[in-house]
């Protein structure tokens, strides 16, 4: 598969999982937490979905586009694995978590810490979506949609 066809397979995937949130299973109360604003293509399309809820986005600096980038209430700049932390326990609704580089060394190192952050952020019953797969003992994953390859995509409750 091409790099533009793997960009492609995980952006719908992405996609399919978040309408399917909002359109098949509903969202529970609570904040949205972007874990990797990036240039805020994610971060426009859950502004879409749940614009009537506050949307939290955490990444290393501010890279998203200006027309689609927070405000400075709703960002939180700093290395994720550091200014994470000060959010367990805060019970988000939905935690979306896009920040694999590909490498699997790097991606490994990640994983050492990431489900923990993302469990933690969640409330009981709500959900997690990620690019990296988030083995915890607090997240239960679901039934993976037709749409999203084997591997492609991961998404959670939080039990």
């Amino acid at each position: 598969m091409s790099r533009l066809d793997s960009f492609i397979s995980r952006m719908s995937a992405q996609r399919d999982i978040l309408n399917h949130i909002n359109d098949v299973l509903g969202l529970p109360a609570g904040e949205v937490y972007e874990v990797g604003l990036g240039n805020g293509r994610t971060y426009s399309h859950l502004r879409q979905l749940f614009g009537d809820r506050r949307i939290l986005a955490f990444d290393r600096h501010m890279g998203a586009h200006k027309t689609e980038a927070p405000t400075d209430e709703d960002i939180v700049l700093g290395e994720i694995k550091e200014t994470g932390p000060a959010y367990i326990g805060t019970n988000a609704a939905l935690v979306h978590a896009d920040i694999g580089t590909g490498y699997p060394e790097k991606d490994a190192i990640t994983l050492t810490w990431l489900p923990q952050l993302v469990a933690g952020m969640l409330a009981p019953g709500c959900y997690a979506v990620s690019g990296l797969p988030l083995i915890h003992p607090e997240l239960k994953e679901l039934q993976r949609l037709p749409t999203v390859e084997e591997g492609r995509y991961f998404f959670y409750k939080k039990v």
